[in-house]
């Protein structure tokens, strides 16, 4: 069965973006990015909310950016080939390669996702949409990219309901940028 990870960048003191808005200072280095284009070749899917959507717009039309480089590239490439769900409540249609809006709920989106015949995981992208399926115990597994600076606040990575999940970590690495990998099973 097809897992559900969630998977965001995040500071030290726990956020995805800063008070503004910002995420500039969550900017990759070769190494991580290159490890963000490992990871996308392994999912199958990728759901995500509005505001991330927004973002992640760009990747559409990259590939005719001459200034980016051979990663870039392969990332705009992998991007665009895969299917992407986006949950809004104000969006009325979606542009962009293989995307749709949701048909369906979070729960029934994976419920059909894990379904579908293949083996690339169901992937989670925005901290309202992962705080939704969090709530709901639909994660089977959190990634988080640790980047050593704190940002004073603004939205958080883990989402807060009051509620204890019991962890096992799969995995960490240290780049020499001092970003952390975190990955961590949900225990069933």
């Amino acid at each position: 069965m097809r897992r559900v990870t969630y998977s965001m960048n995040t500071s030290l003191d726990g956020c995805v973006v800063d008070p503004s808005g910002g995420i500039d200072w969550s900017d990759p280095d070769p190494e991580v990015f290159r490890h963000f284009i490992d990871e996308l070749r392994q999912t199958g899917v990728h759901l995500l909310g509005r505001r991330l959507y927004e973002t992640m717009l760009y990747w559409e039309t990259a590939d005719q950016d001459a200034s980016l480089g051979a990663a870039e590239l392969e990332w705009a490439a992998l991007w665009k080939a895969l299917p992407k769900v986006v949950f809004s409540r104000t969006l009325t249609a979606v542009a962009g390669t293989n995307t749709r809006l949701a048909s369906g709920t979070l729960a029934e989106e994976i419920e059909h996702w894990r379904a579908e015949p293949g083996d690339g995981d169901i992937a989670l992208g925005g901290a309202t949409l992962a705080a939704e399926a969090a709530e709901s115990g639909l994660i089977d597994e959190y990634r988080a990219t640790v980047h050593p600076v704190l940002v004073g606040g603004g939205t958080f990575f883990f989402p807060h309901h009051g509620r204890r999940v019991r962890l096992e970590l799969v995995e960490n690495r240290t780049f020499a940028s001092g970003v952390v990998l975190l990955r961590h099973r949900v225990r069933r």
